[in-house]
Order: C-alpha cells, then structure tokens, then sequence
C-alpha cells in the first residue's frame, strides 16, 4: 500500500480567509459569531451565526464562474486555488489523469435553491406566466458541481466525484481520497469540503428541529460544547481544502509535507434519523477501525478535535465513545474548535482537519472557549484543553466527524 500525505492546505472560515488567519484566531480562542447579516432575522427564533467575513468572489473568480455557481461552489474554488498554490504543484507538468477531485457538501446550493423557488413563487404566477427559471439553476445546486467546477478550473481529469454524508462529509471526501491514493489509483487529489447554509431555508429549518442554539443576547458565548448549559449548535459557513499526496510523489518533487494520514473510518449508528446513539458505540467502532489501520494504540493519540456541536445528547455521545476507546490515556488532549468556528456541516471536517496538521506542526492545541461549567456526567480523567490553548507536543491528531443519518466519519493525521 502507498503512504498517503498532505502537501496543501487551503481555508475560508470565520475565523479567516486562509490558513494563517485562521490558525491565528483559532489558537487565540477568537469566536467567529456575531448577527445574522445575510438575511433580515425578524421573526426567527435563531438570530446569529458563524460567517465568512470580507469575501468578494468578485475578487477571486471570474465574472463566468461566479454567474454560474452558487456560493457554496464559489467558497470551493477560492480554497482549492489556495490549497494548489500552497502545495507548489506545477500543473503543467503532472499527467492530469493522475490527479483527481473529490469533494463534499451537506446541503450542496441551498441559496440558490430558496432564491429561485422564492421567485418563482412570487412571479410565476397566472399573472405573469413568462417568468423562467435561470438556466445555470440545475447546475448551481447539485452538490457535485464544486468538484466539477474545480476541476475544470485547473484542468484536473483523474476521478472526480462528491460525497455527502451531512456533517461527516468532509471527513468521507478524504477518507475516499486517501484510499485511493492508497491503493495506487490516482497520486494526487484536492479534496475537502464546502458549505453555504446560512440561508432563510436552513436557518429556520434547524430552528424547527430545535437543533439550534437560541442564545442572541450572547452569540459569541453560544457555542459551548461540553457545558452544562449548551443548548444547541451555532450554524457556520466556509469551505477548506487539502492537497493529498502520494508519498514518493511528494517526495521526488521536494513538496513541503504537512502530516502524513495513516487511518480513516466510518460506520453506521443504525440508530435514528438526527441524534447519535447515546453511547456512541458506532463511532466508538470508527475511532478503534482508524486506530486499527495506523497500527496503533490507542495510548499514542496526542490529540483529538472532538465533532462536539454544543448538543446536550451528542456531546455527551461522543464523549463516551472516546472513554469507551481510549480508557483514560494520560496523554490524550480533547478540544472543541466549534466553539468558535460555530458548525459547518458538511465542510466541519475539512477545517477541522486542517486544524488537527496545525496542531501537530505548531505543538499547539486550539481550546474549547466558554465552558463556564464543565458537564458533570463527563468524567473526571477526560482532559478537555478550555479557555487558553495548550502547548504540547503531538505526533498523532485524530479528527470526529458525525451526522444525521447516523454517519460517523474519523481521519487520523501523523507527524513526519
């Protein structure tokens, strides 16, 4: 089998719009909250949310692609072309047909969507029955297209396909491109994932779910995974993106390598529609499985950026899992990034991932901010970074992905 590495990365957070602003706030313990400006929030019950500040695709793509794209595509292309120029791959010079796209997206072109129906419904009625959808409607929502845009973009032909598996989606995209690469199928992949959720649609249907936090007198203290008075998750946007290398490949060019992955898995809950099960016994399956193809124990883990969405069922669900798995390593640090990135879906785990090669090239450990009290059904030997971030050596970093459906998806990064 191939060794699998990382050789670039690319970030659009709410944090920053790159791999530097956004470690930097991370580590910082910035949160990235603050009121909902993409829509007027009267009448909803959510008013807040995590979003993407001062991007102008108008600045980054062309007139043609922003015409033709929906945002979640738009945020795709502007972290591929970061992840690419990262890596210093020369295009010109590497057989297209070896490297390939895979990417990921929950909801795919939410906006998009809601817009045209929106519009539709208002205009095409008996009263103006000349009214048309937007020809590039299909084509903007159907969550393959980021992977299909990015590979147009830079001309990219090996395999080329999207995943979806709600907020585990990023954590899927990667696995598949890692084994791929693994098995000697393609050398090179952009893979990652991208989400433009904060919409009317998606607002007021995760409101509707209760899934939500409903904290607006304090959106920046909202997202509190692991304290005793979280109340639900806070919604975010953004996209990131990796370069995925084949070893030698990497090596032969002289590419700066970041982190090496040497597991990945996922299972099934087979438990219910939205909420995980409460002892986390699928992705307690999933973390042994990734621990089992790095060929490790479980006491080498350094590290692990915990899926944690501030849900009073799911944060205790995952916790026992990892207790289950990990039986009170003394070395083992937990942290919740969502605590200030919010959650964001199907892209969680591309800047999460990001976050994890961070940590093991930094010696540094984002923290968990606003645990003001510290759930007391979490046990005491878990050792959860709060408040200020720990430095701290890390040789292994395992990054949590779950989501509705009951899909547990888990990457595990090395030093090299």
């Amino acid at each position: 089998m191939k060794r699998v590495v990382v050789t670039g990365m690319g970030a659009l957070t709410p944090l920053g719009n790159n791999v530097d602003d956004f470690w930097s706030n991370l580590i910082s313990g910035v949160s990235g909250a603050g009121s909902i400006t993409k829509f007027n929030t009267t009448g909803f019950k959510t008013k807040f949310g995590c979003e993407v500040k001062d991007f102008d695709p108008k600045v980054y793509l062309t007139h043609a692609e922003i015409k033709r794209s929906d945002l979640f595509s738009q945020y795709a292309l502007y972290v591929a072309s970061q992840a690419i120029q990262d890596s210093d791959l020369n295009l010109n010079t590497i057989d297209p047909f070896d490297i390939g796209v895979i990417w990921g997206t929950g909801q795919g072109g939410m906006e998009t969507f809601e817009k045209e129906v929106q519009d539709f419904t208002r205009r095409g009625s008996d009263e103006d029955p000349s009214y048309k959808f937007n020809p590039f409607f299909i084509p903007k929502i159907i969550v393959n297209m980021a992977a299909g845009m990015i590979s147009i973009k830079f001309g990219l032909r090996g395999i080329n396909y999207s995943t979806v598996s709600a907020c585990s989606t990023s954590n899927s995209a990667i696995m598949d491109a890692f084994n791929y690469i693994k098995m000697g199928k393609a050398k090179i992949f952009v893979t990652g994932g991208s989400e433009a959720p904060i919409t009317e649609a998606s607002i007021g249907g995760f409101t509707a779910m209760r899934a939500m936090s409903t904290n607006n007198d304090a959106p920046q203290q909202a997202s509190r995974p692991f304290d005793t008075k979280r109340d639900g998750f806070v919604i975010g946007e953004g996209a990131g993106a990796l370069i995925l290398e084949e070893y030698e490949h990497a090596k032969a060019r002289g590419a700066r390598i970041y982190a090496e992955i040497v597991g990945a898995a996922m299972t099934a809950d087979a438990y219910h529609m939205t909420s995980t099960h409460p002892e986390g016994i699928g992705a307690a399956k999933a973390m042994q499985l990734t621990l089992e193809e790095a060929k490790i124990t479980s006491d080498q883990v350094d590290y692990i950026n915990a899926h944690a969405t501030s849900t009073p069922v799911g944060d205790l669900s995952e916790i026992h899992a990892i207790n289950s798995v990990f039986q009170k390593s003394e070395k083992l640090s937990i942290s919740a990034t969502k605590s200030m990135t919010g959650h964001l879906l199907g892209a969680a785990g591309a800047i999460e991932a990001i976050s994890c090669i961070q940590s093991i090239n930094e010696s540094i450990i984002p923290p968990t901010i606003n645990i003001h009290e510290l759930d007391p059904k979490i046990p005491d030997h878990i050792q959860i970074v709060k408040g200020q971030a720990e430095h701290k050596k890390v040789n292994f970093a395992m990054s949590n992905t779950f989501g509705f459906g009951g899909h547990n998806g888990i990457v595990l990064f090395k030093k090299i």
